[in-house]
């Protein structure tokens, strides 16, 4: 029984040496697949951060993503469509409408009821800002999870 363990820890060992030279293992080879949602699907180079180069050219691409008809800039329609969402989906109720209202608004810098490129870039920017909690210049799923996590409210003091 020992010959046998030995022979086959020998033959698991040897693969390597009896592969022709220069070859590599196709487990090594192959990079993990890029997340495709989350902070993580814009890093580029897969370095495990996204700087602020490859942060706004993924945010370039979301923008030209949401803007459907061309035309440069996003509509509200434009801004909250889900294609692709579960026909099961809860309908907008009002607290969400009004979230997306107020977003939108704020998106809409100069109020011509459109939110451009440049105001889409302005706001990417702040949420780049806001993640980068130590000024690093580049973050990942981590630091954004840190920096969107809400404080908790304080219990309001009873003998006041």
């Amino acid at each position: 029984m020992l010959k046998f363990i030995s022979f086959a820890a020998a033959l698991l060992l040897s693969t390597s040496v009896l592969a022709a030279p220069g070859a590599e293992s196709a487990a090594a080879n192959t990079k993990p697949a890029r997340p495709t949602t989350g902070v993580m699907r814009y890093d580029a180079n897969g370095d495990g951060f996204v700087d602020r180069d490859e942060w706004n050219a993924g945010q370039e691409a979301r923008f030209k993503q949401l803007d459907v008809d061309g035309d440069g800039r996003l509509t509200r329609e434009e801004l909250f469509a889900r294609p692709g969402v579960a026909a099961g989906e809860a309908p907008l109720n009002a607290h969400r409408a009004q979230r997306q209202a107020a977003y939108f608004e704020r998106l809409d810098a100069d109020k011509d009821g459109f939110v451009s490129k440049a105001e889409f870039m302005v706001q990417a920017g702040r949420n780049f800002a806001r993640c980068d909690q130590n000024k690093d210049g580049r973050i990942n799923t981590a630091e954004c999870r840190q920096a969107l996590r809400r404080k908790p409210v304080q219990p309001v003091n009873a003998d006041r």
